[in-house]
């Protein structure tokens, strides 16, 4: 039934730009772990987010093979940084290509290393932060961006659902629920957070900073 739901769910959306799909095909061929890419679904509804918020600079953490990060930039406008972070150097001969090749308007700065030692260096705020990386350190990720957003800003995180192990007793040692967890928990309970869980693909947490 799920199956059957997918396929009517991406039957009835706009259809994917040919750039993104061909980035798709490129991604299962080429890569190791190809679902770690967003995909038409979720890429969709970034990209709907991001011409409803209207940032003019978004911060991605996690590039893996860059679909996300082009599928905001396919709903930014003109004058407008995406800066997409990534940790593992071996990642940027596939996707650097596909950054730089892109027909969306932004301008895309691919940062390969460690963004816990290159961010706090940078100049700017951003008004939208997407964060897609190690599970264990999402919090230390909330922590790390704060200072550097917009007030009213916007955080979405992904698998916040983590294939179900949030609510499965039998993940509670699992290093990366525990990290998804305690994420949601601080989420959950914190005022300075407007927050909600969309229950797509693997979990989509969407944040608003309150202040």
């Amino acid at each position: 039934m799920q199956e059957k739901l997918d396929e009517y769910i991406l039957s009835h959306i706009s259809p994917e730009d040919d750039y993104l799909y061909r980035l798709y095909r490129a991604t299962q061929i080429n890569l190791l772990r190809p679902r770690m890419a967003s995909g038409h679904l979720q890429g969709q509804l970034l990209r709907m987010l991001c011409q409803m918020i209207r940032p003019q600079r978004v911060l991605e953490i996690g590039t893996y093979s860059g679909y996300s990060a082009l599928s905001m930039a396919s709903g930014m406008g003109e004058d407008t940084e995406l800066v997409t972070f990534e940790i593992n150097d071996e990642q940027e001969d596939f996707t650097r290509p596909w950054l730089e090749g892109s027909p969306f308007p932004p301008k895309i700065n691919m940062v390969v290393g460690d963004i816990f030692s290159i961010l706090p260096q940078m100049e700017g705020k951003f008004d939208l932060v997407f964060i897609d990386a190690n599970k264990r350190q999402y919090c230390e990720y909330l922590d790390l961006v704060l200072p550097h957003l917009n007030s009213g800003a916007y955080i979405i995180a992904d698998n916040t659902l983590w294939d179900g192990h949030v609510v499965d007793p039998a993940y509670d040692n699992d290093p990366q629920t525990k990290g998804v967890r305690t994420f949601n928990d601080r989420i959950a309970t914190d005022p300075q957070f407007e927050k909600i869980i969309l229950p797509l693909r693997d979990g989509l947490t969407i944040v608003r900073w309150l202040k």
